[in-house]
C-alpha cells in the first residue's frame, strides 16, 4: 500500500508532464516548486511523528535543502518577474501529496519510518527523472535552467540517501 501512494504520485508526475505540452518556464517553476513543497512538508511530519534519529536525521535535510532550493526559486522569478503558473502537474502532485500525508499520519513507529523512506526513494526517483528529461531540456531561460541542473544535483544525492535509509531501517 504505501508503494503504491509513493508510486501513484510518480506516475501522476511523470504522465502530467508527458501527456501535455512542453512545459513553459512559468509551469516548470510552479512544478518544480510544488515539488519541493511537497517534500518539506513530508520531512515536517517525519520530523513530529518518527523518534528514529537516522529518519530524522534525513528528514530535516530534506526540510532545510528544499526549503533552500525554494528561496532560491522564489527569488529567481522575482528577478525576472515571472508569475510561477499552476497546471495540473502541479495540482496532481499536491492532490497525491495530501492523499500520502493523510496515509502516514495513520502510521506510527517502524511502519511510518520504512513508509516515510520508501517514498522518499519513489519520489526523488521521479522528480529527478522529471527535471532530468522534462523540466531541465524545455526550460528557456538560462537561469532557471542552472537553478534546475543545481538541483538535479542535489536532488540525486538525495535519492542515494533516501535509497541507504531504507536499507537500514527494519
Amino acid at each position: 500500500m504505501f508503494k503504491a501512494i509513493g508510486f501513484a504520485a510518480a506516475l501522476s508526475l511523470t504522465a502530467g508532464i508527458a501527456c501535455a505540452q512542453a512545459p513553459n518556464d512559468a509551469q516548470i517553476a510552479h512544478i518544480a516548486y510544488t515539488a519541493g513543497n511537497i517534500d518539506i512538508a513530508a520531512g515536517k511530519q517525519a520530523l513530529a511523528k518518527s523518534h528514529n534519529k537516522a529518519v530524522l536525521d534525513f528528514a530535516n535535510e530534506m526540510v532545510r535543502d528544499h526549503t533552500a532550493v525554494n528561496d532560491q526559486a522564489l527569488a529567481l522569478v522575482k528577478k525576472l518577474g515571472v508569475t510561477p503558473q499552476d497546471n495540473p502537474t502541479s495540482q496532481a502532485l499536491s492532490k497525491d501529496a495530501a492523499a500520502k500525508l493523510k496515509t502516514y499520519s495513520g502510521l506510527s513507529g517502524a511502519a511510518f519510518d520504512k513508509a516515510y523512506a520508501m517514498n522518499e526513494v519513489a519520489y526523488h526517483k521521479t522528480v529527478n527523472g522529471a527535471l532530468a528529461n522534462t523540466l531541465i531540456p524545455n526550460a528557456k531561460n538560462a537561469e532557471l535552467k542552472s537553478l534546475l541542473e543545481t538541483g538535479l544535483k542535489l536532488f540525486k544525492e538525495h535519492q542515494m540517501h533516501a535509497e541507504h535509509l531504507v536499507s537500514t531501517l527494519k
